[in-house]
């Protein structure tokens, strides 16, 4: 990757060789259409997706690429097939060599959602729970 500041995942792919470029562009269909609904934008200099909050993140480093976002209970649901891939922290690391399946794309992706939305309903309903105590006071 190139070392200046990118602001679009357009400019962000165009920095990098084409084989890397490739594995991505298909990451990031993969991730656009399991997730329609999300944000894209650069955030921490790579690429992002938002969707009631961060969903994933990708990037191409010096000697891999990286899937960011899975959390911990999603790297031990699906250990079985990731176990071809170095995982580190929440990172899964691959190469264009070797990239991630697109049905596996759209099962992190699609438990990254459903974390949020999940989330969101919680927060709604803690919110709806102290309403009523506030007004009673």
């Amino acid at each position: 990757m190139k070392n200046y500041q990118v602001t679009d995942v357009d400019s962000y792919l165009q920095a990098v060789p084409e084989n890397v470029r490739l594995a991505l562009a298909n990451l990031r269909a993969t991730i656009k259409a399991a997730a329609p609904q999300a944000e894209e934008s650069i955030s921490y200099m790579m690429p992002g997706y938002k969707y009631l909050g961060p969903l994933v993140y990708f990037a191409a480093l010096k000697n891999h690429l990286a899937l960011y976002g899975a959390t911990k209970n999603m790297l031990e649901l699906f250990k079985t097939e990731l176990r071809p891939y170095k995982i580190s922290g929440t990172a899964i690391h691959f190469t264009p060599e070797q990239p991630l399946p697109d049905s596996l794309i759209q099962k992190i992706v699609t438990a990254r959602i459903r974390e949020n939305e999940e989330r969101k309903a919680a927060k709604v309903r803690d919110v709806q729970v102290k309403e009523p105590l506030k007004s009673a006071n």
